[in-house]
């Protein structure tokens, strides 16, 4: 007897719908065969279904069974076939009675005891689902929050074989769970983080602000402990909430990563991402034989953080070029080619030189200008380029460490922040980007014109700093962003210069 029980593959953060088909036939010698382009932890499966309905009280019969999972021309990974296998087996033996098998999607990994565990990638599953008209998911209870928070989905949680068969044989009823998806959107505020923590700095902690209001990446170049870490740890204090859509894209990254908790089944407070600089490449941009994100696609619409910048083996830096130009990682294999979003603000930290002191007037350098260079250079000019805003963050003075002015909270600067978004909403919004930093350089042309003042400023950088074409292009989109802070619709010089101010790594080491 043929039984077909519906079921889903995730290649990236894409499902794609799979159909398990389970036949028995006579045989001398009972065979279990899985087909349809299976990697090893699908042809691992049939030894946990047959322990698990073992274990469950259900015997199989002495016949040969074959498994077909298709259409079989897409490979076919992970443990989650284990219990559309099992529930097909079931089917076939006359075990189970369903209704139309196209209107409910199964997945989960069978324990030995037939105990149903939760498996990656249940949200873009049920994405899918929802756009191929299947209504119905039974899903492990671990992963029944993340499911349902697709509007659309009934999510029906079960904790193990048993409690799967007496759904479909109708001895349990059918009890969705449900998600208050405005409840989950909602952001508690984190009272151990404020930007009112950080003394002095009014320079960096205004970069800050530009750096959020336009999308810009920043680069804090300071001595040991000047603040660039605790600057930067408070970046997400500042960032704009997420919109629902947001919110479901940055939780698929995570499901298919296997991160997301069963206690909320939606990621609604923006990624802060802080890789140690041991990462490998795979780690930072994905990867591996089972492609995976890595750090710049589990920050993505949110912060990555870069501590120690040249301490990062300087190849595994260049990886970032693509990501930070196309808001994306492209990983190629041989069967097909994985794309995993990956536009983030990208948030580094640096010292000046070896030693930590240049330009420190507390404590004396030691490096020669050939360190310094050498120092320098382990950050590839292009990777550069493709950094908006550099901040020297000199060390704090003791009477701004030890003074009780005011400082303002980051709830005042997040308002600045969300007016110069909204002026970038309304301008950006029929092109699809969101904001400044985004900005095509066909429209540059357009929204950043300057006067003759600005041009002249600008000229006479591009002459003396040696700016790159790229680099003169983020001189004006921070010029932009600041016009947005400042509520005003034409660049001014003013703002021309501060730009300029914000590329010191441009300039040569005396």
């Amino acid at each position: 007897m043929l039984f077909r029980v519906q079921s889903a593959a995730v290649f990236g953060i894409t499902a794609y719908p799979i159909w398990v088909e389970v036949d028995f036939e006579s045989g001398k010698k009972p065979k279990f065969r899985t087909v349809g382009l299976p990697d090893a932890a699908v042809r691992e499966s049939h030894q946990r279904v047959k322990a698990a309905l073992r274990n469950c009280g259900f015997a199989l019969p002495s016949k040969n069974i074959t498994i077909n999972l298709a259409p079989a021309n897409l490979k076919k990974e992970g443990s989650a076939f284990d219990l559309p296998m099992a529930v097909g087996i079931l089917g076939a033996a006359g075990l189970v009675r369903t209704r139309d098998p196209a209107s409910c999607l199964f997945m989960g990994e069978l324990s030995l005891d037939g105990s149903v565990r939760p498996v990656r990638g249940a949200l873009p599953m049920a994405s899918m689902a929802r756009e191929e008209g299947i209504a119905s998911l039974v899903v492990p209870e671990a992963n029944a929050p993340e499911a349902a928070v697709v509007e659309g989905i009934r999510a029906f949680p079960v904790r193990n074989l048993l409690e799967v068969v007496a759904l479909l044989n109708g001895e349990r009823p059918w009890i969705a769970h449900t998600v208050d998806r405005a409840r989950l959107m909602e952001v508690p505020s984190s009272p151990e983080a404020d930007f009112r923590d950080v003394r002095g700095q009014y320079q960096a902690k205004r970069a800050m602000e530009v750096a959020v209001s336009g999308g810009h990446n920043v680069l804090l170049v300071g001595p040991p402990g000047s603040g660039k870490t605790m600057l930067a740890r408070r970046l997400p204090t500042i960032l704009p909430p997420m919109s629902f859509d947001e919110a479901i894209e940055t939780t698929k990254i995570h499901s298919v990563a296997g991160l997301i908790s069963d206690r909320g089944g939606l990621i609604s407070r923006r990624p802060f991402r802080a890789p140690h600089h041991t990462v490998s490449a795979a780690g930072l941009v994905g990867g591996g034989a089972i492609p995976r994100p890595g750090e710049v696609s589990l920050a993505h619409n949110g912060v990555l953080f870069l501590d120690e910048l040249p301490e990062f083996p300087r190849q595994v830096l260049d990886l970032l070029r693509q990501p930070l130009e196309d808001g994306e990682v492209s990983i190629a294999r041989a069967a097909r080619t994985l794309k995993f979003p990956a536009r983030f603000l990208m948030a580094a930290a640096m010292n000046p030189c070896p030693c930590g002191y240049r330009g420190d007037r507390q404590h004396e350098c030691s490096c020669t200008p050939p360190m310094i260079q050498r120092y320098l250079g382990r950050v590839s000019g292009p990777l550069l380029d493709r950094i908006d805003l550099h901040i020297q963050v000199p060390a704090v003075q003791y009477r701004e460490m030890a003074g009780e002015g005011e400082r303002e909270d980051s709830r005042a600067v997040l308002e600045r922040i969300l007016r110069a978004r909204q002026l970038q909403r309304e301008r950006l919004g029929g092109y699809g980007i969101a904001c400044n930093a985004q900005l095509a350089p066909r429209l540059l042309r357009r929204f950043c014109r300057l006067d003759s003042g600005g041009e002249k400023l600008l000229e006479n950088a591009v002459t003396r700093l040696g700016l790159s074409a790229r680099a003169y292009d983020r001189v004006l989109r921070v010029s932009r962003t600041l016009a947005d802070l400042e509520g005003i619709g034409e660049i001014q010089p003013r703002h021309v210069a501060e730009a300029i101010q914000y590329r010191t790594l441009d300039r040569r080491v005396d």
